[in-house]
Protein backbone atom coordinates (compact mmCIF):
# COMPACT_ATOMS: atom_id res chain seq x y z
CA UNK A 1 0.00 0.00 0.00
CA UNK A 2 1.60 2.93 -1.24
CA UNK A 3 2.37 5.83 1.91
CA UNK A 4 0.67 9.14 1.43
CA UNK A 5 4.44 10.73 0.29
CA UNK A 6 4.41 7.95 -2.31
CA UNK A 7 0.94 9.30 -3.32
CA UNK A 8 2.15 12.17 -4.14
CA UNK A 9 5.53 11.21 -6.36
CA UNK A 10 5.09 11.42 -9.87
CA UNK A 11 7.13 8.95 -11.88
CA UNK A 12 7.51 10.28 -15.83
CA UNK A 13 10.01 10.07 -18.64
CA UNK A 14 12.59 12.35 -18.41
CA UNK A 15 12.09 15.45 -20.75
CA UNK A 16 15.69 17.89 -21.57
CA UNK A 17 14.39 20.72 -19.76
CA UNK A 18 15.19 18.49 -16.94
CA UNK A 19 18.73 18.45 -17.55
CA UNK A 20 19.63 21.19 -14.66
CA UNK A 21 17.92 19.36 -11.70
CA UNK A 22 19.40 16.50 -12.93
CA UNK A 23 23.27 17.93 -13.16
CA UNK A 24 22.54 19.28 -9.59
CA UNK A 25 21.49 15.68 -7.88
CA UNK A 26 24.06 14.41 -10.08
CA UNK A 27 26.90 16.26 -8.57
CA UNK A 28 25.33 16.26 -4.92
CA UNK A 29 25.35 12.51 -4.87
CA UNK A 30 28.99 12.37 -6.37
CA UNK A 31 29.54 14.99 -3.54
CA UNK A 32 28.60 12.57 -0.82
CA UNK A 33 31.75 10.06 -1.72
CA UNK A 34 29.78 7.03 -0.71
CA UNK A 35 28.11 5.33 -3.22
CA UNK A 36 29.48 7.13 -6.65
CA UNK A 37 32.68 5.84 -8.90
CA UNK A 38 33.15 9.23 -9.83
CA UNK A 39 35.41 12.21 -7.47
CA UNK A 40 33.81 15.46 -7.38
CA UNK A 41 36.76 16.63 -9.31
CA UNK A 42 36.65 14.31 -11.82
CA UNK A 43 33.09 15.38 -12.83
CA UNK A 44 32.70 18.14 -15.13
CA UNK A 45 29.34 17.71 -17.25
CA UNK A 46 27.66 20.90 -18.00
CA UNK A 47 23.91 21.55 -18.27
CA UNK A 48 24.72 20.95 -22.10
CA UNK A 49 26.42 18.15 -22.09
CA UNK A 50 23.26 16.39 -19.88
CA UNK A 51 20.64 18.04 -22.17
CA UNK A 52 22.42 16.03 -25.31
CA UNK A 53 22.52 12.84 -23.16
CA UNK A 54 18.59 13.30 -22.36
CA UNK A 55 17.82 13.69 -25.78
CA UNK A 56 20.07 10.59 -27.39
CA UNK A 57 18.84 8.91 -24.27
CA UNK A 58 15.24 9.44 -25.72
CA UNK A 59 15.58 8.30 -29.28
CA UNK A 60 17.25 5.37 -28.82
CA UNK A 61 14.92 2.15 -28.92
CA UNK A 62 16.38 0.17 -26.01
CA UNK A 63 17.21 3.02 -23.45
CA UNK A 64 15.13 5.56 -21.18
CA UNK A 65 14.96 7.62 -18.33
CA UNK A 66 12.40 8.47 -15.42
CA UNK A 67 12.49 11.21 -13.13
CA UNK A 68 10.90 11.13 -9.78
CA UNK A 69 8.56 14.73 -9.27
CA UNK A 70 7.21 16.23 -6.31
CA UNK A 71 5.10 19.25 -6.78
CA UNK A 72 7.20 19.98 -9.66
CA UNK A 73 10.26 19.50 -8.51
CA UNK A 74 12.87 16.55 -9.59
CA UNK A 75 14.21 14.71 -6.44
CA UNK A 76 15.44 11.70 -8.42
CA UNK A 77 16.33 10.00 -11.36
CA UNK A 78 17.02 6.89 -12.88
CA UNK A 79 18.25 5.52 -16.08
CA UNK A 80 18.33 2.91 -18.27
CA UNK A 81 21.34 2.08 -20.68
CA UNK A 82 21.58 -0.75 -23.20
CA UNK A 83 24.37 -2.41 -25.40
CA UNK A 84 25.68 -1.84 -28.18
CA UNK A 85 27.09 -5.33 -29.53
CA UNK A 86 24.23 -7.12 -31.26
CA UNK A 87 24.51 -10.25 -28.26
CA UNK A 88 23.83 -7.18 -25.77
CA UNK A 89 20.86 -6.00 -27.16
CA UNK A 90 18.65 -7.77 -24.91
CA UNK A 91 20.63 -6.82 -21.69
CA UNK A 92 21.14 -3.42 -20.10
CA UNK A 93 21.75 -1.54 -17.03
CA UNK A 94 20.34 1.00 -14.66
CA UNK A 95 21.71 3.86 -12.21
CA UNK A 96 19.78 5.66 -9.58
CA UNK A 97 19.84 8.54 -7.94
CA UNK A 98 17.81 10.41 -4.89
CA UNK A 99 18.17 13.54 -3.57
CA UNK A 100 19.39 12.76 0.23
CA UNK A 101 16.57 14.15 1.82
CA UNK A 102 14.44 12.14 -0.49
CA UNK A 103 15.66 8.58 0.50
CA UNK A 104 14.39 6.08 2.37
CA UNK A 105 10.94 7.15 1.65
CA UNK A 106 10.13 4.45 -1.00
CA UNK A 107 10.81 6.25 -4.22
CA UNK A 108 13.51 4.27 -5.34
CA UNK A 109 11.39 1.23 -4.88
CA UNK A 110 8.39 3.28 -7.01
CA UNK A 111 11.66 4.45 -9.75
CA UNK A 112 12.74 0.68 -10.37
CA UNK A 113 9.19 -0.38 -10.57
CA UNK A 114 8.43 1.39 -13.60
CA UNK A 115 11.69 1.07 -14.90
CA UNK A 116 11.07 -2.95 -14.52
CA UNK A 117 7.36 -2.41 -15.64
CA UNK A 118 8.82 -0.20 -18.98
CA UNK A 119 11.43 -3.19 -19.12
CA UNK A 120 9.12 -5.77 -19.01
CA UNK A 121 6.85 -4.10 -21.68
CA UNK A 122 9.85 -3.56 -24.11
CA UNK A 123 9.95 -6.22 -26.92
CA UNK A 124 13.70 -6.34 -26.70
CA UNK A 125 14.71 -6.47 -22.94
CA UNK A 126 14.96 -9.86 -21.30
CA UNK A 127 17.54 -8.77 -18.45
CA UNK A 128 18.28 -5.76 -16.33
CA UNK A 129 21.40 -5.57 -14.38
CA UNK A 130 23.13 -2.65 -12.01
CA UNK A 131 26.38 -2.81 -10.05
CA UNK A 132 26.41 -0.84 -6.91
CA UNK A 133 29.37 -1.16 -3.82
CA UNK A 134 29.46 -3.85 -1.27
CA UNK A 135 28.74 -0.96 1.36
CA UNK A 136 25.31 -0.23 -0.12
CA UNK A 137 23.31 -2.18 1.78
CA UNK A 138 20.28 -0.75 2.12
CA UNK A 139 20.27 -0.36 -1.78
CA UNK A 140 21.53 -4.68 -2.00
CA UNK A 141 18.76 -5.42 0.64
CA UNK A 142 16.15 -3.63 -1.78
CA UNK A 143 17.34 -4.82 -4.95
CA UNK A 144 17.29 -8.11 -3.13
CA UNK A 145 13.31 -7.34 -2.59
CA UNK A 146 12.76 -6.36 -5.97
CA UNK A 147 13.72 -9.99 -7.24
CA UNK A 148 17.36 -9.00 -8.29
CA UNK A 149 19.87 -11.48 -7.57
CA UNK A 150 23.79 -10.97 -7.04
CA UNK A 151 25.42 -12.70 -10.34
CA UNK A 152 28.96 -12.21 -9.20
CA UNK A 153 31.33 -9.91 -7.61
CA UNK A 154 34.28 -7.67 -8.76
CA UNK A 155 36.67 -8.19 -6.16
CA UNK A 156 38.44 -4.67 -4.28
CA UNK A 157 37.19 -3.08 -7.48
CA UNK A 158 36.71 0.19 -6.20
CA UNK A 159 39.51 2.12 -4.01
CA UNK A 160 39.21 4.68 -1.59
CA UNK A 161 42.23 7.19 -0.53
CA UNK A 162 41.64 5.97 2.71
CA UNK A 163 43.64 2.11 1.30
CA UNK A 164 40.01 0.74 1.71
CA UNK A 165 38.71 -1.22 -1.22
CA UNK A 166 35.14 -1.94 -2.03
CA UNK A 167 33.36 -4.49 -3.96
CA UNK A 168 31.39 -3.88 -7.62
CA UNK A 169 28.23 -6.30 -6.42
CA UNK A 170 27.12 -7.02 -9.69
CA UNK A 171 22.87 -8.10 -9.70
CA UNK A 172 20.25 -8.73 -12.64
CA UNK A 173 16.95 -9.83 -12.95
CA UNK A 174 15.53 -11.26 -16.05
CA UNK A 175 11.78 -9.53 -17.24
CA UNK A 176 11.14 -12.13 -19.81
Amino acid sequence: MPTKLEKKITIRTVRVEDAEAIIQIHRAVISEHDYFIALPTEFKKTTEDHQEWISNILNHERETMLVAEYENNVVGWIVFLSHERMRMHHIGSFAIMLQKEWRNKGIGKLMIHELLSWAEKHPLIEKVTLGTFSTNTRAIELYKKLGFIEEGRKVKEFKFGNGEYVDDVLMYKWVK
